[in-house]
């Protein structure tokens, strides 16, 4: 693949803006960014708008703008799962995350972790939902890394060795320095330009591609029929309906527990900006169905057949289906606005995972286990300093390992940190959940999610038989049901004998509300 002169001169040009706008964020109300609350949430003071801008940024990510058309391309209409799933998640960000933000505002918590500890009183339990989230970033930071890599393979910028690896590094190490010096505030300002610029793809994709094909009509036309609708089940089971619904009501219930989403909603200014955006959010769902048909555009455009694009899906498979209709559809000055949209979509929420998982490190492990009493300045210092270790993991990992065990860890990681729901989302309303006993259900929900995973050739569906009948359904949904029966039930034991008093709780009903 030749390199696309005009195209890359654009894409450099606005990554050379982001950059500069990642370095001057850190004076963008301004704030001591030595303490951690100001460096990794913002200081809590971005408004509804940014807050909107932040996280749609946060949650609509390069690789999901580069694999959800990729899964239509590839296996049809079980891709349009994402839609649902994102438009039920917001019903849950209404209802459950304005009463943990004004619980962790009230008691200067900044993670999931740091409320688990406060409201439970267990520290093991706090660490538990700590390694949880980390563990289950991670790889999601490789496969943005991995959006990032399909893009620049389609700007012509590969080869072989070390060679094709250092557009990948450079990037890493702008992300990295704009993080560092500028906290949370830099991909703040950034998914300003990246969301208009992914909104303005969005939108001409979606009307210039089925004029040229002359309609959407002659699109599905071409699209094969057993990829338009989901495969009818057969007797005494429930078949794709049942895995598309569960990956539906699984991956909402998911997405808001990452530490990532946890961040972009605690860097709010007020629970009403929270519930503001609960309202608003759903138009990057809107946007996201548009671009999950994109892959039927690619589809209809038969660019895995044209010989130009034969190096690009023999390299990166499916997920070069976008880049390859982009370039086959539009002029190059379009395809590097375009492509910068994806690349800085890439930016943005790896800035926010890797600040994510410094803030559990540093506040409910090292702070927990190793120095208990830092000062605010050393807080912020380390969390800088994991940031570019998490960082500095995930590059590694997509350089020196096969991408498809990204894909499976991120797998995992769904299954893994739905576990942390009981303690969490459940925590927001009630304190009658044994600590203990959440931790015990927490192991047990992990450890069958797992195991489904591997089972069943890690996959996200797993086929549980109940009374004759086959219900293949996603396994992150089964095992936290798992988890919940567990929690309930040693719960409803312990509080039975009596065997253990429930440590303090350090939150009071009142902090819970405006």
């Amino acid at each position: 693949m030749g390199v696309n002169w005009t195209a890359l001169t654009i894409f450099v040009l606005l990554f050379a803006f982001i950059t500069w706008l990642g370095f001057a964020a850190a004076r963008w109300r301004r704030g001591d960014l030595d303490q951690l609350h100001e460096w990794g949430l913002g200081g809590r003071r971005f408004g509804t708008l940014i807050t909107w801008f932040l996280v749609g940024g946060d949650l609509y990510t390069a690789y999901t703008f580069v694999a959800v058309p990729a899964l239509a391309f590839g296996a049809g209409a079980v891709a349009f799962f994402a839609v649902p799933y994102t438009i039920i998640v917001y019903p849950l960000l209404f209802l459950v995350f304005p009463r943990l933000w004004h619980v962790c505002h009230k008691h200067g918590y900044i993670t999931a972790g740091d409320f688990v500890r406060g409201r439970f009183g267990n520290r093991w339990l706090a660490l538990a939902v700590a390694v949880t989230g980390i563990v289950a970033t991670m790889p999601y930071i490789a496969l943005q890394l991995v959006g990032l890599q399909v893009i620049l393979g389609a700007l012509g910028l590969s080869g072989t060795g070390w060679a094709a690896d250092v557009p990948l590094i450079v990037a890493f190490v702008i992300l990295a320095a704009f993080t560092y010096s500028s906290g949370l505030r830099a991909p703040a300002s950034i998914a300003i330009v990246k969301d208009i610029l992914i909104y303005i793809t969005a939108l001409v994709v979606v009307i210039a591609v089925p004029i040229q094909f002359g309609g959407y009509g002659h699109i599905f036309a071409a699209v094969p029929v057993k990829k338009l609708l989901l495969a009818a089940p057969g007797p005494h089971t429930t078949g794709a309906y049942g895995a598309y619904a569960t990956l539906a009501l699984g991956s909402a219930l998911a997405l808001l527990l990452y530490p990532h989403s946890m961040t972009g909603i605690l860097s709010a200014s007020s629970g009403k900006a929270v519930r503001r955006n609960a309202a608003l959010l759903p138009g990057y769902s809107l946007m996201l169905g548009l671009l999950a048909l994109v892959g039927f555009f690619a589809l209809a455009a038969g660019v895995k057949e044209l010989p130009e694009f034969a190096a690009g899906f023999k390299a990166f498979g499916n997920n070069y289906a976008v880049p390859a209709l982009f370039l086959h559809s539009f002029p190059s000055w379009f395809v590097g606005i375009s492509f910068a949209a994806v690349g800085i979509g890439a930016l943005v929420p790896a800035a926010i995972m890797s600040i994510a998982a410094a803030n559990l490190y540093t506040r409910n492990i090292h702070r927990e286990f190793i120095n208990r009493n830092p000062t605010d300045r050393q807080e912020a210092q380390l969390a800088k300093w994991v940031s570019l270790i998490v960082k500095l993991g995930a590059l590694v990992f997509i350089l020196r390992v096969p991408t498809q065990y990204a894909i499976d860890l991120q797998l995992l990681g769904g299954i893994w940190i739905i576990q942390t729901l009981p303690a969490v989302m459940l925590g927001a309303y009630t304190r009658w959940f044994n600590d203990w006993a959440l931790l015990i259900g927490w192991a047990v929900g992990t450890f069958a999610g797992t195991w489904m995973a591997f089972v069943s050739g890690l996959k996200p569906t797993y086929p549980v038989e109940i009374a004759g009948w086959t219900l293949p359904g996603y396994s992150a949904l089964y095992t936290v049901i798992l988890n919940l029966v567990v929690v309930i039930v040693l719960t409803a034991v312990i509080n039975a004998l009596g065997a253990r008093r429930p440590a303090a709780d350090a939150t009071v009903a009142a902090d819970y509300q405006a």
